[in-house]
């Protein structure tokens, strides 16, 4: 049985500036923010490999050519990397999945460049599947978090199958609440709607603009742990965490 993941591309918003990283990770893009080592990107496309993907896309921009530099076309991690890059301008996360668009033939797997699931994607992709026969353009998949104060957070319909909104981030909500995971399964006509070279967010425009028009977005729950490294203290928790886990995998060796 063919892997889901084999035949679909994985697209890595990976052009972000990251500034709120600069004062520890000052030279480098965010994505290359070193992981004992290792880039944290290295550590995305490691997770993916091991679950079939073979085919990558990295949408860059800020720093670039360090990334490309860096990975190549990937034959030295045992995979495929294509690259899209905003020359001009960031255009954010829906901008630059739009410029990757000749990438994309049926259908993309789309992650942000900073944060880290661990996490079956190929759930995501047969829940995907299983909803684009029900009129599902995209499917995003919801991490559970205790406290969501530092976070956006995502409302699901009654049943837990769609996307109802998005909340933008709250303080004051210290309570558990679903948040956007950063991993998506979008439709290619999905993408084709985008409107090219515009600057424009896949969280605050394209999502809830698909929403106000009666649009599904399906919804995939985990319940395995969410890590963002887009500020200073987060990036060295998941540097913490990923040392921890080399220390047991040696042991367990």
């Amino acid at each position: 049985m063919t892997n889901p993941l084999s035949n679909i591309p994985v697209l890595i918003l990976a052009g972000g500036l990251g500034t709120r990283l600069r004062s520890v990770v000052a030279d480098k893009p965010k994505a290359l923010a070193p992981i004992m080592g290792k880039p944290f990107l290295e550590i995305q496309i490691e997770l993916l490999k091991d679950q079939g993907a073979t085919h990558f896309v990295l949408c860059v921009g800020y720093l670039s050519q360090q990334i490309s530099e860096t990975f190549g076309d990937g034959s030295k991690f045992g995979v495929r990397i294509d690259y899209s890059e905003e020359r001009d301008q960031l255009r954010g996360t829906a901008g630059a999945i739009k410029l990757a668009q000749p990438f994309i033939k049926d259908r993309a797997l789309v992650l942000n460049g900073d944060t880290y699931l661990d996490f079956d994607h190929n759930e995501l992709v047969a829940r995907h599947l299983a909803e684009i026969k029900f009129g599902a353009k995209a499917t995003c998949t919801l991490a559970r978090l205790d406290n969501a104060s530092r976070f956006g957070t995502v409302i699901l319909d009654e049943h837990d199958h769609y996307v109802a909104g998005f909340l933008e981030k709250n303080i004051n909500n210290h309570g558990p609440a679903w948040l956007n995971a950063g991993a998506y399964m979008l439709e290619r006509n999905f993408v084709e709607a985008i409107a090219p070279d515009k600057i424009v967010s896949l969280e605050r425009e394209i999502f809830p603009n698909l929403i106000a028009k009666g649009g599904k977005i399906a919804a995939t729950l985990s319940s395995r742990p969410f890590y963002d490294i887009g500020t200073p203290e987060d990036y060295k928790g998941f540097s913490d965490l990923y040392q921890r886990w080399n220390h047991d995998r040696h042991r367990a060796a």
